[in-house]
């Protein structure tokens, strides 16, 4: 993207102002940017014009860009918005923008952070714990990411990891036609796997694949291969081997050896197969403990398989060999009945077989009983929680409630279902069902004592919307302080009782500058005095001989006035 043509723009969608240049990428420039409607800050990512040119980019883009929409966690910076906007470019041409608008992070890019060198390995092991977070909530909701690297992650200045691009990479890659293209626009074949790198279809464990690479790359300051260019670095993710971290950097265990290596195994069915089993050894060897390989499947190689034995039959020829002895050359048995074992060993079998159906028999249900196994997932979409949980247990499903923030669907109310509607799942399935808490919950700022204009801005980069402001009088705050907030500050919930959220209406109470200052004649001169004082007035007393009974017989000021005005009372004091 063109500094130019980023500057032709200042506004994206009516709503999302552009400011200064936070990021600059192969792919695309990200600024600071400003939600006028919401009046909360936003990171703006501004693809390549040159992707727009191609209209089935233009549809993968928005397809993957709200899917990514969809996930919500601490670990994954939210996509608020997508589209293209059209400008006129300095020569004078009409150019589609492919724009997005993403959660604004306080921190740096991991990128930067390794540049710097080595990271400690617990420091290591924690940030790509908390990718494989992210990782595994985007796999439980079908979201592959693709172009996991250092580049795509964030560390928040509180050491939050936030990863990023979710499934924007698909739309990108799917546009390419060869690696050299393909890694000019996603990121660099350094982080490929090796079936990324043969043109092969991906699945959640290129994104392992991916992660191992970062980590190695955190442990030692650098990746695990590279090359002159992006296909010497393909070739070496597909044919060679990567060597232990701890060759580079002694700090590293054999524990962490032992997973980096895993995770870089050739065979995707090699590697960890799940996020969650990747994670649970990289905090285990952080810890100190040794890894356990898990085998795939526990058999017995000294046994036998339809009379052939597997250590025997290694090949398919062997296989066939075994299979196709002739009848005479079979050992010849020597026993003419079972052996007693064998029988008692049957009819134990057999009992089980029977205890196990009768179990099953009363474990039924009507449906299952009337001939039905399977059940269409409803359609509860738009209902309230209470009334689809009811409807899915009517049908014999479980309901899985997961809390999802929205910015469209009313608190309460179902956004969608995994699996959807119209699938078919047996009976008993346990359905998933997103409900919307309604908009992001926030805490107003405490903006007592500060100026009218400050206070406005806090408010609105807390992502509250400033409503109106009303004056009143106040004995010590300058005119235009702010005296208070309706909601008050550092409250979490309004006078009803509701939660705030982002983009709710506060209104402020300023100081007019002046004191209301009471008519206080007639009054004992003793409370007439504490009135005043408490307004922080200059109070002169003055005695008037001619009366008497100690109340105010005159006073000089009185109405609006300036604050630390000067009054004289007049008492009787004969």
């Amino acid at each position: 993207m063109s500094e130019g043509v980023a500057q032709g723009v200042r506004q994206l969608a009516g709503r999302y102002q552009i400011g200064e240049l936070l990021g600059h990428g192969g792919m695309a420039d990200v600024h600071l940017g400003m939600d006028s409607r919401l009046g909360r800050r936003v990171a703006i990512k501004l693809l390549k014009p040159a992707l727009a040119n191609d209209p089935a980019f233009r549809t993968r883009f928005r397809r993957e860009a709200h899917d990514a929409a969809k996930m919500a966690h601490p670990t994954i910076v939210r996509i608020f918005d997508a589209g293209e906007e059209s400008v006129i470019d300095p020569s004078g041409h009409e150019t589609l923008i492919p724009f997005i608008i993403m959660e604004y992070v306080d921190g740096r890019l991991l990128k930067d952070i390794v540049a710097e060198g080595a990271l400690v390995p617990a420091e290591a092991a924690r940030i790509v714990s908390q990718v494989l977070t992210a990782l595994e909530y985007s796999h439980r909701a079908g979201v592959v990411h693709r172009d996991i690297k250092p580049g795509n992650i964030m560390v928040t200045t509180g050491g939050q990891v936030k990863v990023m691009d979710f499934g924007i990479a698909r739309a990108v890659s799917d546009s390419a036609a060869t690696i050299a293209e393909s890694s000019a626009i996603v990121g660099t074949a350094q982080y490929f796997s090796p079936e990324q790198a043969r043109g092969e279809s991906v699945d959640a464990r290129s994104d392992l694949y991916s992660t191992g690479v970062v980590l190695f790359e955190l442990l030692t300051g650098q990746p695990p291969f590279t090359g002159e260019n992006p296909v010497a670095v393909a070739y070496q993710h597909v044919n060679s081997e990567a060597i232990p971290p701890s060759t580079s950097t002694a700090a590293v265990s054999p524990a962490l050896d032992a997973v980096v290596l895993r995770s870089l195994s050739k065979d995707r069915f090699d590697r960890y197969q799940s996020a969650a089993e990747f994670r649970t050894e990289v905090e285990s060897a952080a810890a100190g403990a040794v890894p356990q390989r898990k085998q795939l499947a526990s058999t017995d190689f000294n046994a036998t398989l339809f009379g052939v034995n597997p250590n025997a039959t290694a090949g398919s020829d062997a296989t066939f060999r075994q299979l196709a002895v002739d009848e005479n050359d079979r050992t010849p048995r020597t026993q003419n009945r079972p052996p007693v074992a064998w029988i008692w060993g049957g009819i134990a079998l057999m009992t089980v077989v029977i205890v196990t159906v009768v179990v099953w028999a009363f474990s039924l249900t009507p449906a299952q009983l009337s001939g039905t196994s399977a059940v269409d997932v409803p359609d509860v979409a738009s209902m309230t929680y209470e009334e689809g949980e009811a409807l899915l247990t009517e049908l014999d499903l479980n309901a899985k409630r997961i809390n999802q923030t929205s910015e469209t669907v009313d608190e309460g109310v179902i956004i969608r279902t995994d699996p959807g509607p119209g699938q078919t799942v047996p009976l008993g399935f346990e359905v998933e069902v997103v409900v919307s808490q309604g908009r992001t919950t926030v805490t107003v700022p405490n903006v007592s004592n500060m100026q009218e204009a400050t206070a406005i801005k806090l408010l609105e980069s807390a992502g509250l919307v400033y409503g109106s402001s009303s004056q009143t009088y106040s004995p010590n705050l300058k005119k235009g302080t702010v005296i208070s907030s309706d909601p008050r500050g550092d409250a979490e919930r309004t006078s009803d009782g509701s939660v705030i959220r982002e983009g709710e209406t506060v209104n402020l109470v300023i100081s007019n500058g002046l004191v209301q200052i009471p008519s206080v004649t007639g009054k004992n001169i003793g409370e007439a005095n504490t009135t005043l004082t408490a307004l922080q007035l200059s109070v002169k007393l003055t005695a008037d001989f001619s009366c008497s009974g100690n109340t105010v017989s005159y006073q000089s000021i009185i109405g609006d006035q300036a604050q630390n005005s000067s009054i004289t009372l007049q008492y009787c004091a004969g």
